[in-house]
């Protein structure tokens, strides 16, 4: 990827093919940076990209940060290899310096502008004589090398848009392959480090499509094989726009800190697609793997709906809670974020037990989509246990301890089957037991000796998931305060 900017949702999912690609085939995942246009090197984008594969559980098997034998994996350590490469090909006359000046190329710019033609390179400097090249070095003139476009590309066979075929020559100038920093523009640093790096697959962006022609003459020119392409079809909106990176919320930076479960993306980015022989929502990576099928990805665009993102991340987290180990990972994470969100509020110490964390996980498996939604206002009463007295109690309710005790005694006998139906009739039928208490004054009673509001879920619902244990400690407490 560029190391111009950070690791965006379409940048993800052209990451994923080549995982899922290379795990499929038993290969390796390579990932190289270029940063070759200088212009526009973001420091520290390529950790950022690299940080965020590995958040994403999709790590490269060989990449500036793991190594591998075919380093170094950043291009702008590798400039002798192209400044090599593009003397080998000045000497073939497969390309040839050019001397035009910045003001020059601007005003062939312009002048096909305003004729509404596509600007390009007029090719003048590729019949300057040897003598004439000569004479300008020997002035110390600036100059770039470019590749000498020849007619005849051949046609390629890309592994999702099948034969293509692109007479680059007849619509393009001849590109510059090595800019006069001594930089090599993506062109010629993409051929010259997937040979050198022995790459068999590549699978990139449709953008690229119609520069593959250009690429296989420059694998001509050296008379190299060239690797099998594959080219994926755009990542888009749901309303067909371009995913706006200005928006910043389509990075994975935004996400990881927003809580999200990489797993939902992962599977986000794969169900809006197509490449694989089942499309079910909630798949795993593995299953990713074991279902993708490159000769299954269509042309079409993907359109991705975002606003689904928080019915995947629903899935993927009950299955978290329902497997023993990554639950015990969601338990730390969530004592965690208790602490720090409820912290200076007296949290008992209790109410951190592992026990008591894990029932609340377990219980609310399939409510939430972010664990983050455990610790949110609504849910507040989970945490922080209520400072209510007994008086508070008596002026919603003279019958407040009789109350207390139906409660308990209720609680105490059905334990074990707690679910919010039949705690709803049980409360019902409590009620008639009370002499004068109406059931909606015996509900807010309830409600503020459980989490000291007026307002937020259903009682029914909170006694569910704070349990009896903690119920009856709660009615207890106030009522004896």
């Amino acid at each position: 990827p560029p190391g111009t900017g950070f690791l965006h949702l379409g940048g993800l999912r052209t990451a994923l093919y080549n995982y899922l690609f290379a795990k499929k085939h038993r290969g390796r995942f390579v990932l190289r940076v270029e940063d070759t246009d200088r212009s526009r090197v973001v420091p520290g984008a390529a950790e950022g990209i690299e940080d965020m594969l590995e958040w994403a559980g999709i790590p490269p098997d060989e990449s500036p940060r793991r190594g591998g034998s075919f380093g170094p994996y950043q291009q702008s350590h590798r400039l002798d290899l192209y400044k090599r490469a593009s003397e080998e090909l000045l000497e073939k006359g497969a390309a040839y310096r050019c001397f035009c000046s910045p003001q020059r190329l601007e005003l062939l710019r312009k002048e096909a502008l305003r004729r509404q033609q596509t600007p390009r390179y007029d090719n003048r400097c590729r019949h300057l004589t040897p003598k004439a090249v000569a004479e300008k070095l020997s002035q110390g003139s600036e100059w770039v090398v470019r590749f000498r476009l020849e007619r005849g590309a051949e046609p390629f066979q890309d592994l999702v848009y099948g034969w293509s075929r692109h007479e680059v020559a007849d619509v393009e100038g001849d590109p510059v392959i090595l800019k006069g920093d001594g930089f090599p523009t993506y062109h010629l640093a993409n051929v010259v480090d997937d040979h050198a790096m022995g790459i068999s697959h590549v699978l990139r962006g449709t953008e690229w499509l119609t520069s593959t022609s250009k690429h296989l003459l420059l694998y001509r020119a050296f008379g190299w094989d060239p690797p099998q392409f594959g080219h994926l079809p755009l990542l888009l909106n749901k309303d067909g726009a371009k995913l706006s990176k200005r928006q910043g919320d389509i990075f994975l930076e935004r996400f990881a800190r927003d809580g999200y479960m990489p797993e939902a993306l992962l599977d986000i980015i794969t169900h809006c697609g197509s490449g694989f022989t089942e499309n079910q929502m909630g798949r795993t990576l593995e299953e990713l793997i074991l279902q993708f099928d490159i000769g299954r990805i269509t042309t079409h665009s993907a359109l991705l709906d975002l606003e689904k993102l928080p019915e995947f991340s629903r899935i993927h987290l009950s299955r978290h809670i329902e497997n023993e180990r990554l639950r015990q990972e969601l338990i730390r994470e969530l004592q965690l974020l208790v602490e720090r969100v409820y912290g200076d509020q007296h949290v008992d110490k209790e109410v951190l037990e592992k026990s008591y964390v894990e029932r609340v996980l377990l219980l609310r498996k399939g409510h939430i989509s972010f664990l983050k939604d455990l610790v949110s206002c609504d849910y507040s009463y989970l945490w922080v246990r209520p400072s209510v007295s007994r008086e508070q109690l008596q002026t919603i309710s003279a019958e407040a301890d009789e109350i207390g005790k139906l409660v308990t005694g209720l609680l105490m006998r059905q334990a074990a089957v707690l679910t919010v139906e039949e705690l709803n009739k049980d409360l019902k039928s409590l009620q008639k037991q009370s002499r004068e208490t109406k059931y909606s004054s015996m509900m807010k009673l309830l409600r503020l000796a459980l989490s000291g509001k007026q307002h937020g879920p259903s009682v029914a619902e909170m006694m569910v998931t704070l349990g009896p244990t903690e119920v009856c400690e709660r009615m207890h407490r106030a009522l004896s305060s």
